[in-house]
């Protein structure tokens, strides 16, 4: 099939008039923004608290061990649940009460935290217990989180997701800039187990709005739906990824950069205590400068809207992404400064990419269909991650950590190049696939 490369304006103003009349219609009613935010800032604090807990793990695991191995093992035991569970996840989360799914989410993730608190108090934890702890809370996020994508576009207007997604962005930001110097100055002060309490407490503060507001459900299915089995609705997600050509792709990119950039996220921490001679505060402000380009990004992307097509917004943040990994793995060794100033332009181009492709899953997918979507995405994209993880470590111990960088940049410019090249990923809005496919 040949796919146009221009539209008119009246053709493109006809397709998504179009479209919007076959897409399920919102169901947010008004007084939305009480109900959504309200629960949305409970999520805020748990994710400031769950912030501060990755920050100590990793940074005792870098302490403890200065191995790149050990970190990417680590990255690797919080990614296994998404690789094996979230297929299966999504369909459950599209069967199940979304507000049950998020309060069981969040309060699994905390009695976690609060059973690895006890060990460092008791003096008696080991690397291993890290592993299984960051194992078991990757369980409740792939739950958690594509209930939560889920409700959102049905708690939220259509026409108000982009702004969503970018304020989601904005949180990230803020979080990334206040829970690293937060952390590390709570690692220097206070114990490992007084840090971990902190996320419990953050806990409730998420789980506490969930008890009381409404959370929208999609529409109930026909009798010829509901009957369906579980496997029957697995595989109809399945299904409409696989017939939605430039959404198969799309997933094919996202999966192969993925592959790139997970042993370089990982191996951040040895980068600033090897290369860059640091410590804790150091890897606090290199994640502060990360923060702070996540909301130059979503304050950027809000003003600017993005391109007309979303995916050449995605693509524009690939390209940023890829150029600045690979100037960023270049940076020597005395020049830390220059490392900030080029974290924080990296991380500027994420939300670009981010908030544009999950816009386009709320947007152009049903709502009975995008736990199921979404959770194939965090499957795919982590399927690849295990990958990257495992010649990683062993490259970033034998050649050192900032050869990852390189690479990672040149992978995902040579991502960047597949994409353009491919019109069914660059064109994929003009030609949504409205129905739910089963």
């Amino acid at each position: 099939m040949q796919w146009p490369n221009a539209c008119s304006r009246g053709t493109i103003k006809a397709m998504t008039s179009t479209i919007d009349d076959d897409l399920p219609s919102d169901t947010a009613g008004r007084g939305w923004q009480a109900r959504f935010f309200t629960i949305w800032g409970g999520q805020a604090f748990s994710l400031v608290g769950s912030s501060l807990v990755r920050f100590a793990l990793i940074w005792w695991l870098t302490s403890e061990t200065d191995s790149a191995t050990v970190l990417t093992t680590a990255t690797l035991a919080s990614m296994l649940p998404f690789i094996f569970l979230a297929p299966f996840s999504g369909a459950l989360v599209d069967r199940w009460n979304r507000r049950w799914v998020m309060v069981i989410s969040d309060a699994l993730i905390a009695l976690l935290t609060a059973l690895l608190a006890v060990l460092f108090w008791l003096g008696i934890a080991e690397v291993w217990h890290v592993y299984l702890v960051l194992f078991l809370r990757a369980f409740g996020d792939v739950f958690q989180s594509p209930a939560m994508q889920a409700a959102t576009s049905l708690m939220v207007p259509k026409h108000h997701l982009t702004r969503v997604a970018g304020a989601n962005d904005l949180l990230m930001g803020v979080v990334s800039i206040v829970a690293p110097p937060l952390g590390a100055l709570l690692v220097e002060t206070v114990s490992m187990q007084g840090t971990l309490a902190i996320d419990m407490v953050t806990a409730v503060l998420a789980i506490g709005p969930l008890l009381f507001i409404p959370v929208p459900e999609p529409e109930p299915k026909d009798d010829a739906k509901r009957s369906e089995s579980f496997w029957q609705e697995m595989t109809a997600g399945f299904r409409y990824v696989w017939d939605w050509r430039g959404l198969f792709f799309l997933f094919m990119a996202l999966a192969a950069m993925r592959f790139f950039l997970a042993p370089a996220f990982s191996l951040l921490p040895l980068m600033v205590t090897d290369h860059f001679g640091g410590g804790a505060f150091e890897l606090a402000w290199i994640n502060s400068a990360h923060g702070v380009g996540f909301i130059a990004g979503g304050l950027l992307l809000g003003v600017w809207g993005g391109f007309k097509r979303r995916t050449f917004t995605a693509l524009l943040g690939l390209v940023g992404v890829g150029v600045l990994s690979l100037v960023f793995g270049l940076v020597p060794e005395g020049a830390f400064g220059v490392a900030l100033v080029v974290m924080f332009i990296r991380t500027l181009m994420i939300p670009m990419m981010r908030s544009s492709v999950m816009t386009i899953f709320q947007t152009y997918v049903p709502p009975d269909m995008q736990g199921r979507v979404f959770t194939l995405l965090l499957s795919s994209i982590s399927l690849m991650a295990p990958f990257g993880l495992a010649l990683g470590g062993p490259i970033a111990d034998t050649f050192g950590v900032p050869i990852i960088f390189v690479i990672t940049g040149i992978g995902c410019l040579v991502v960047a190049t597949s994409w353009v090249l491919n019109p069914t990923i660059l064109y994929l809005e003009d030609h949504p696939k409205v129905e739910s496919g089963g």
